[in-house]
């Protein structure tokens, strides 16, 4: 089951989007609003309010990424 690359909630199988960069990076999306807000709208999920990701940061147990 893959994750979307936005919002960090799980897509079913059968369901969302896969996009795929011009440098090959793949990106799962479950819904049309994270896709919107992650190419379209360049928002990051960390200043996105309802992400998984915003309410970790919020609370003090955000993972860094390298």
């Amino acid at each position: 089951m893959a994750t979307c690359s936005f919002c960090e909630s799980k897509i079913p199988k059968g369901t969302g989007k896969m996009f795929v960069q011009k440098d090959g990076k793949i990106l799962y999306f479950c819904s049309l609003k994270c896709e919107k807000n992650m190419n379209t709208l360049l928002r990051k999920p960390r200043e996105t309010r309802w992400t998984f990701t915003a309410q970790r940061v919020k609370k003090g147990k955000a993972k860094e990424k390298s």
